[in-house]
């Protein structure tokens, strides 16, 4: 050591010297440094990009197919579910990327790089996995008994449960633009249960409408924990920010959650009607598996971008971006499906947008104070 030591002074010099007699020298240094950071944070906004158009697509799209799913004869809630969890497969080949290091304000300041215990892993896989099964089986309920539009609205009050739990277990402040957000959010969920009876779906009685409802409620309510956990577990238990933690982060409780979803729907005997669902399916065998399997699909993909996001940025700026994608659902769903978009309804999304906007000037004030704390910082040095 001694001896490295000892070799490193006079290169040491001789850059000192060479910077005193050509000040060039530190200036290329410098706008070599400043091109470094830049295209950092390239990269990473790159990358965050990337992870919304995962979530939006996913969501969009495996929302749809799901509702399609029941709309042309579709019974079983427990297959419903399996498929949006059955897709984690595909993600395996993302194993074989190169590991790469993600940098974020979320894991700035964590520099312990020791493997997590595994006791701890197993007991935060199990956990969210469990979690996650629940709620993919509690919004296939609310998928067969709601119109979409309605389910996509109800969902949008996530960021006010993610809130709620991140303030306790992620130490989230609540700006007034937070506190806005929540508001508008949780008004725009309000309003949907003073809907009249045309905004039903037929054959649908007011008992499993208001099971629908309650069922999409505390779905979205168990996706506000979920996330929250996951970024308390980024930071408490995990500690590293390798690309392979954020797969695991997705396979594992995938694969707890499809084995708990796999065993209720064999336990619940729906597999038995499997074969005469598909023969009286209105699109027929083919179309019966492709939505099932692209919908398997679709999920998967969200689970990409939700999981990106929580690691980039934060849990409640994922659900801010998936409240993003609340239009596009409502909107097609109007011409796919002829859900009626009432008043209370259109007041409910732009109650919902309003709540988004508020959280997104509010990230927008945080990111300019950091970026001027910085500067400040970069200054006085």
């Amino acid at each position: 050591m001694a001896e490295a030591q000892r070799l490193q002074l006079p290169i040491i010099s001789d850059e000192e010297e060479a910077k005193e007699e050509n000040p060039a020298v530190n200036v290329n240094a410098t706008n070599r440094e400043i091109t470094v950071s830049r295209s950092g944070k390239y990269k990473r906004w790159l990358r965050v990009v990337l992870y919304t158009i995962f979530l939006l697509c996913g969501q969009s799209v495996g929302t749809l197919l799901g509702r399609l799913y029941y709309e042309k004869g579709g019974n079983s809630k427990w297959l419903a579910a399996l498929v949006q969890l059955a897709g984690f497969p595909i993600l395996l080949p993302f194993y074989c990327m190169p590991t790469r290091k993600m940098f974020n304000d979320l894991n700035a300041s964590l520099t312990e790089t020791k493997q997590p215990s595994f006791f701890k892993l197993v007991l935060v896989y199990v956990s969210i996995g469990l979690l996650i099964a629940g709620n993919c089986f509690l919004y296939s309920v609310g998928m067969q008994y709601l119109p979409v539009s309605t389910i996509t609205l109800i969902s949008a009050s996530q960021l006010a449960f993610n809130a709620f739990f991140s303030y306790f277990l992620n130490s989230q402040k609540f700006t007034p633009f937070i506190i806005n957000s929540l508001v508008l959010l949780t008004i725009s969920s309000v309003l949907l249960v003073f809907q009249d009876n045309s905004a039903r779906l037929a054959g649908v009685s007011h008992g499993q409408y208001a099971a629908g409802f309650i069922c999409t409620i505390f779905g979205t309510a168990g996706t506000g924990l979920f996330l929250a956990l996951q970024q308390l577990a980024f930071r408490k238990v995990v500690k590293r920010q390798a690309f392979t933690d954020v797969m695991d982060m997705i396979i594992f409780p995938s694969l707890i959650a499809s084995s708990a979803i796999l065993v209720g729907f064999l336990a619940s005997g729906d597999w038995k009607g499997l074969n005469r669902e598909m023969k009286e399916y209105e699109l027929g065998n083919f179309s019966y598996v492709m939505i099932l399997l692209w919908t398997a699909i679709c999920w998967a993909v969200l689970a990409i971008g939700a999981v990106g996001l929580v690691f980039e940025v934060s849990a409640l700026f994922c659900n801010a971006i998936s409240v993003f994608g609340l239009p596009i659902v409502p909107i097609i769903a109007v011409f796919v499906f002829h859900d009626k978009m009432d008043g209370i309804k259109v007041i409910s999304m732009v109650l919902a947008i309003w709540g988004f906007i508020s959280y997104v000037y509010q990230h927008y004030l945080d990111d300019y104070k950091s970026k001027t704390e910085k500067g400040k910082t970069s200054g006085n040095l």
